[in-house]
Order: structure tokens, then C-alpha cells, then sequence
């Protein structure tokens, strides 16, 4: 009962981080169950299956805050889906000893990818006009792939790409790419179905994240509005890259103190990271704060009317 409590507790902690930054529910969740010793097949599977519910509670949270842009969402989440099929019945083909530094690979680098990404400023260019089918197409394919292969990376490949864009307002691409997930999920849990059979979900760890998730869902959609993405994706990232960490570490038969200098080196890396994404916050903050005060100090001037000439 206390494992089952513990897993509701990382579905809701994982649905808060998702529904706020657009990514990191199935990072979080994924690398948690690989922690405690469960196959990355039935790790995958299992959370794939919990997003069914998760995702459509978010979807629909999105949609009545109107987060949400279903051209997008059409464009995105087919393609969508043909990946993390394909991606998960390739993860069921593969033996768990393969499979486990595979999977903990793609999550160490999304994490990585995370910390980057959070600790600094996102360059978005500016564009005018609508994303094209040419490129949600492949991106959502390769996003499905990724994400079913590595128990999470739909929102971490999809979400950044559709924020460089430019052309999206951040919390419609957060949750727009929530929203296209559930037919994400659904694919790969279909894929790992077949590939699996039913022995592979585990169904009390599914109800336990399910239930957590569904708590979190609209409450993340509210707080999409207003929590710091940078400090909040920086401190995920780091979780994820020192949990996923270990399993590389005894894959390559890590030593001791070996193992003690890579931690050391990746706990660094993170108290680097998050002292950027604070910094980074600050300034970003700041210049808000400056542009409203010229703006408001332009609003008050006294307009000049112009000078009234007799006829």
C-alpha cells in the first residue's frame, strides 16, 4: 500500500511538471520505475498506459483554459502516433538487459537536454504565419519514437521545437502538445499490447500514476500561466540525468570511486545549471519590468494637441 501511495505521489508530481513545462511526465515517472528495479518494456508500457488517462484530463483542462491550437494538435499527433507504435514494438523486441541502457541512454539525454535548455534563454525567432504539415509532420514522428523507446520524450523533442518556432504563444504550445500526447499514448500502448501481451502492464503501478495524475491535471493547466518554466525544467532535468545516471554507470561496470567522481561531476552540472536558470529568470524579470515602466511612463506623458490656426 505504501509503494502504491508513493507512485500516486510521482504520477501527481510528474502530471504538475508536465502540465506546467509541456514535457517531463513520462521522464519522471519512467526513470522512477527503472530506480526500483522494473523492466524498461514494462516500465514504458505501464506509463504509457497511465498517460491514456492523464493526457485526455489534461487535453481537456487545456481546452477550457484555450491553450489549446487544434490545427496543431491535428498535425502533430498522427504522425504522433505512427512513431511511438513503431517505437514500442521495437522496445518489446529487445532483450531487458539491452534494453535497460538503451532507455536509461534517451533519459539521460533528454535530461541533459533539459538542463541546457533551462538555463538559458530561449532564442525564439520570429516568424510570421502558421506552421507548416512539412514540419509537424516529421517532428511529431520522431518525437512518438523517442518517446515510446525511452518511456518519455514527446513533450522534451516536441514542445522546444515548437517554441523556436516563434510562432506559437508558449502556453498554446504546452497545451497543444498535452493535448496531442493522448493519441500518443495510445499508439505506443497499443504497440506494447502486441508486442507485450497483457503481462506486460503493470496494472496497480498504472492506477496508482493514473490516479496521481489525474489530481495534478487541471491544476497544472492553471499553473502553466504562471510558473517559473525556467527554474522548474532546470530542476527536472537534473533529477532525471542523475537517476538515469546509475543505470549507465552499472551498465559500464562503473567502479567506486569512479562512480563517485561522475556523480560529483553531474551534481555540479546541475547546481550550475539551476544558478543559470535563476540568473537567467532575474535578467528575463528585470527587462519585463523595464519595459512595462517605459511603457506606463509613455502612457503618462501629456499628449501635445496641436495648435488651432484661424482661418
Amino acid at each position: 500500500m505504501r509503494k502504491l501511495l508513493v507512485l500516486a505521489l510521482v504520477g501527481l508530481a510528474a502530471q504538475l511538471v508536465d502540465g506546467s513545462l509541456g514535457m517531463a511526465y513520462g521522464l519522471t515517472s519512467s526513470s522512477l520505475l527503472l530506480v526500483a528495479g522494473i523492466a524498461p518494456a514494462a516500465a514504458s508500457a505501464s506509463v504509457h498506459l497511465a498517460e491514456i488517462g492523464t493526457t485526455l484530463a489534461a487535453g481537456v483542462a487545456h481546452w477550457r483554459f484555450g491553450n489549446v491550437d487544434w490545427r496543431v494538435v491535428a498535425r502533430i499527433a498522427v504522425p504522433g502516433a505512427l512513431g511511438a507504435f513503431a517505437g514500442a514494438t521495437f522496445l518489446s523486441s529487445i532483450s531487458t538487459d539491452s534494453a535497460a541502457p538503451w532507455m536509461a541512454g534517451i533519459l539521460f539525454a533528454l535530461g541533459a537536454y533539459l538542463l541546457v535548455r533551462f538555463s538559458r534563454p530561449l532564442r525564439a525567432a520570429a516568424g510570421a504565419g502558421r506552421l507548416r504539415g512539412r514540419f509537424l509532420g516529421p517532428l511529431g514522428l520522431v518525437a512518438g519514437f523517442v518517446d515510446a523507446t525511452g518511456g518519455g520524450g514527446w513533450g522534451p523533442v516536441a514542445t522546444p521545437a515548437l517554441l523556436v518556432s516563434g510562432r506559437m504563444e508558449p502556453r498554446r504550445v504546452v497545451g497543444s502538445v498535452d493535448t496531442a500526447e493522448f493519441v500518443v499514448a495510445a499508439a505506443a500502448s497499443v504497440g506494447f499490447l502486441i508486442g507485450l501481451g497483457t503481462e506486460g502492464f503493470l496494472l496497480p503501478t498504472v492506477a496508482a500514476l493514473l490516479a496521481g495524475g489525474l489530481i495534478a491535471a487541471p491544476v497544472a493547466a492553471w499553473l502553466v500561466r504562471i510558473v517559473p518554466a525556467q527554474l522548474l525544467g532546470a530542476a527536472v532535468g537534473g533529477v532525471i540525468v542523475l537517476t538515469n545516471a546509475r543505470t549507465l554507470l552499472r551498465a559500464g561496470e562503473v567502479g567506486g570511486a569512479g562512480r563517485g567522481v561522475v556523480y560529483g561531476l553531474l551534481a555540479a552540472g546541475w547546481l550550475l545549471a539551476l544558478a543559470l536558470a535563476v540568473r537567467t529568470l532575474r535578467r528575463t524579470r528585470r527587462a519585463r519590468a523595464t519595459e512595462a515602466a517605459l511603457a506606463a511612463d509613455a502612457a503618462a506623458r501629456p499628449r501635445r494637441l496641436p495648435l488651432a490656426v484661424d482661418a
